[in-house]
């Protein structure tokens, strides 16, 4: 506790924020991991002898993916900007002699290889690529783009023994840029039935909870006068961001606990002495439900125009920038598949309610997983208290245990595709889990109008 005689503290730096909660949560998940096991595949799954094949082929892939990650984290390249790591990526595809695509389905940084017959049951394996600005593979996308790509190569090694068809994408832009979506507006995902991927974390997770968002750029029109001599002449555009961004923070009582809106002003005025005639905030909101997004827009919106009402400013409101991102509607049997195979290399994956709800970002692969079946599971590759998108991670992202993650999470990726591919069994229940869930979505026009 701190003692209020104490000298005050200097304020040419911020204050260190106490991890006692991170410490409580870290605890409390462990307590409820020793006990809790993620449901399991009730579905028969591809021949032990294709999952051997399997685990041969990722086997003599691992020197090479565990290259490929290293030179990934040591080149990171920010969304849209990816073309070293794509360029990378599509030569190791077709040094093993298999066609790429490159520039797919609209975007120059995607990429697109197939193996097994046209026509057949068809699922996807994703790769992401891009980095953050400043702090390089934080994500650990370099994880995702080679344990996807230790997969589809793994797959394509079977030839004929292959029971279906696989489609590897090179999705750019995850990062606020909503590739994903681009490309499947392109088409990426029309002749797919289902989509897998994974994405490092502090734990091994197969339904995690990811929520929806959306961008939100309010600018605020004003009048300008001189702030001292004439300011009743004005209309001033910085005082409707201030109101809205008190709006806003009153607004979090009402919020449901999972909700998030986060802000920054990204234009306040030139100089003291003149009254902004223009001014504007930029805000992601996220919601656990598409619903629930659409709520909160809403919400926004109008503090927005009372903001505006006001201080007799205008307001125009610029949803969506980059696509919207929905919550993943993660998949009951393809979730158990992942549990149980990755559990065959020895993992531990927890159910989804042990992992506290609270560490949930976002990401476009929810926007696949309202098109197909999708699985988007989380695997661990630190046992540190650490956040996502810092450099922290990024260390992480290429430490041993990271590697050995890169090898399990390849060979698992395609064991659960085997699966889908060689089972009707595990098709027909992904598909009923899928119905059940609402069915595909028109993504695009699930938010209409603001």
């Amino acid at each position: 506790m701190t003692d209020p005689s104490a000298a005050p503290r200097d304020l040419s730096s911020p204050t260190t924020p106490d991890g006692f909660l991170l410490a409580h949560l870290a605890e409390e998940t462990r307590q409820k991991a020793r006990t809790a096991r993620a449901p399991e595949a009730t579905t028969t799954g591809a021949d032990q002898g294709l999952l051997d094949a399997l685990r041969d082929a990722v086997d003599d892939l691992a020197p090479t993916l565990l290259a490929a990650s290293h030179d990934l984290s040591e080149h990171p390249e920010v969304s849209f900007e990816e073309h070293r790591s794509a360029a990378a990526l599509a030569d190791l595809v077709e040094s093993y002699g298999i066609e790429v695509v490159r520039e797919a389905h609209g975007m120059p940084t995607a990429l697109r290889a197939e193996a097994g017959p046209a026509g057949a049951p068809t699922i996807a394996v994703l790769s992401e690529y891009d980095a953050l600005p400043g702090i390089g593979h934080g994500c650990g996308h370099n994880v995702i783009a080679t344990a996807g790509l230790g997969a589809f190569l793994a797959l394509a090694s079977l030839g004929d023994r292959l029971p279906g068809r696989v489609v590897w994408l090179g999705t750019p832009a995850e990062e606020g840029g909503g590739g994903k979506e681009t490309m499947a507006a392109d088409g990426a995902f029309d002749d797919v039935d289902a989509a897998l991927m994974v994405h490092p974390f502090t734990y091994d997770i197969a339904e995690p909870l990811f929520l929806g968002r959306r961008q939100l750029r309010a600018t605020f029109t004003g009048i300008t006068s001189h702030a001292s001599a004439q300011p009743f002449m004005g209309r001033n555009a910085l005082d409707a961001v201030n109101l809205m961004y008190t709006g806003v923070g009153l607004h979090r009582q009402q919020m449901p606990p999972t909700d998030r809106v986060h802000g920054v002003v990204t234009a306040g005025g030139e100089r003291p002495n003149v009254i902004p005639e223009h001014a504007e905030m930029l805000f992601y909101l996220r919601s656990e439900h598409p619903e629930g997004l659409a709520v909160l827009s809403d919400r926004l919106a109008d503090i927005a125009r009372g903001a505006a009402l006001m201080t007799g400013c205008g307001v125009g409101l610029a949803w969506d920038e980059s696509p919207p991102y929905l919550p993943v509607r993660s998949n009951g049997p393809l979730a158990a598949a992942w549990t149980t195979r990755y559990g065959e290399r020895g993992r531990t994956v927890l159910p989804p309610d042990v992992v506290p709800r609270m560490f949930a970002g976002s990401t476009d692969f929810g926007n696949v997983s309202y098109r197909v079946p999708g699985v988007h599971a989380m695997v661990r590759i630190t046992d540190a208290d650490l956040s996502l998108h810092t450099r922290e991670f990024a260390e992480a992202a290429v430490s041993e245990e990271a590697d050995r993650v890169v090898v399990d999470a390849a060979w698992t990726l395609a064991a659960v595709a085997a699966d889908w591919l060689a089972d009707p069994e595990l098709r027909a229940a992904a598909v009923a889990d899928f119905e059940d869930a609402g069915g595909a979505v028109d993504v695009p026009s699930y938010f209409g109008e603001a």
